[in-house]
Formats: C-alpha cells, structure tokens, sequence
C-alpha cells in the first residue's frame, strides 16, 4: 500500500459521508459500498474541500464541517421555477417534496424539489438539496495516487 500523500493533482479514492447539523446523514458512499473517487484541482469538488485533504493519506479518516459558503453554497433565487401543473406526467406527478429529474436541452437531467403545488402552477427548486446548510464531512481515504 503506497503512502502518498495528497497533493495538487492526486488521484484520490475515498468514502464519505455528509453529516447535517442536526446529526443525520445526508449522503454516504458507504451506503451504496461505492467509494468517490477524483482527481484534485479537477474542479468535482470545491476548493475548500479539496484543501481539506491535502497531505492526508490512504487509511487516514478526517471530519471537516464547512459553512454554506464553502460546500453548497447559498440558495440562488435564479434556481426556483414555476412550472405548469400539465407539464408533469402522471407516473412523476407534482407533489411537495418530491424530487423529479428535469431533462435538459444537452440531454443531461437536473434534479428539482417540488416546494408548493398551488393551482395550475408548480414551485420547482433547482438548487443543490444542501444549499444554506453547514455540514460535515466524515472522510476515510482509501487510496491515493500521484
């Protein structure tokens, strides 16, 4: 097992959980036993994430907690959308809460909480579910290549 350590342009595999403020778990790697893997500087992560690795190595386990700012940053009202009600299909329809994956014009998806069903008209969210939020991060390298 090599122990190199972190560095500007690291191949880095790695698990890690998003902790919210209140405790829960917010995503894992572990869950899905499918660990992350990137390369640092490749612009996946943020800056302050990947600052946060650095001169760790395979087999290190760190927590980090990061403002807003720094992990998903602030809510942007450019992202809320109001949708009408016919353009959701009845197997996805509109209901508070849900999460429905939009289909851009690149062919790419982009996933919207549904925040307010009034009417004929939907509230789409498109921002990150972790917006505004302070969370930690639980890391535990794997491996690292240089």
């Amino acid at each position: 097992m090599s122990h190199d350590l972190i560095t500007h342009g690291s191949k880095v595999t790695l698990h890690f959980s998003i902790i919210l403020a209140d405790g829960s778990a917010a995503d894992s790697t572990k869950v899905h036993g499918k660990p992350a893997q990137f390369n640092i500087g490749d612009g996946s992560m943020t800056d302050t994430f990947e600052a946060c690795l650095l001169g760790l190595k395979a087999g290190d386990s760190e927590k980090f907690t990061l403002p807003p700012e720094q992990a998903f940053g602030q809510p942007n009202p450019d992202n809320i959308y109001y949708l009408e009600r016919n353009r959701f299909a009845a197997d996805a329809p509109a209901e508070v809460g849900s999460i429905i994956a939009f289909a851009q014009p690149d062919g790419s998806e982009l996933p919207g909480i549904i925040r307010e069903v009034s009417g004929d008209s939907v509230t789409v969210d498109f921002n990150h579910p972790l917006c505004g939020q302070t969370v930690t991060f639980d890391v535990e390298i794997i491996a690292v290549e240089n």
